[in-house]
């Protein structure tokens, strides 16, 4: 960018030069209210109010952007809010791994109930079932 800068910069520089060396003629300006008159040369007052423009433009400028930049902060500040937040629930989802991990051991290590038992734990729910509905 700074590079861009001294490209345009230069050539304009060297032009509001050449057009102060050239116009050495004087210019008069009457402030009218008050009756004041002011000589100067041509060249400098009108680098005078270029340089005056610049400097309104980008007052304005900055001005323009106001609101965008308040938008900019509230979203900086909504972006570390928000990166808090992620960083307490990869720690929360952390913890439930690990606590799915010693559950997935702890039921490695108990025995495997036989076909026997299960088949009995499937005809004793079902006439529990029976039963409950039988009592209703």
């Amino acid at each position: 960018m700074g590079f861009i800068k001294v490209l345009i910069g230069l050539p304009v520089i060297a032009v509001l030069l050449v057009f102060a060396f050239v116009n050495n003629d004087l210019a008069t300006f009457s402030l009218w209210p008050f009756n004041i008159q002011v000589t100067v040369s041509l060249s400098v007052a009108v680098l005078f109010f270029v340089a005056l423009g610049f400097i309104l433009g980008s007052v304005f400028s900055w001005l323009s952007y106001a609101p965008v930049r308040a938008s900019l902060r509230r979203q900086k500040k909504q972006n570390k809010q928000l990166s808090k937040e992620q960083q307490k629930l990869v720690k929360e989802i952390e913890v439930l791994q690990e606590n799915l991990d010693n559950l997935k051991e702890v039921e490695a290590a108990l025995p495997k109930p036989g076909l026997g038992e299960r088949l009995k734990g499937v005809f004793s729910s079902s006439k529990t079932a029976a039963s409950d509905t039988a009592d209703k």
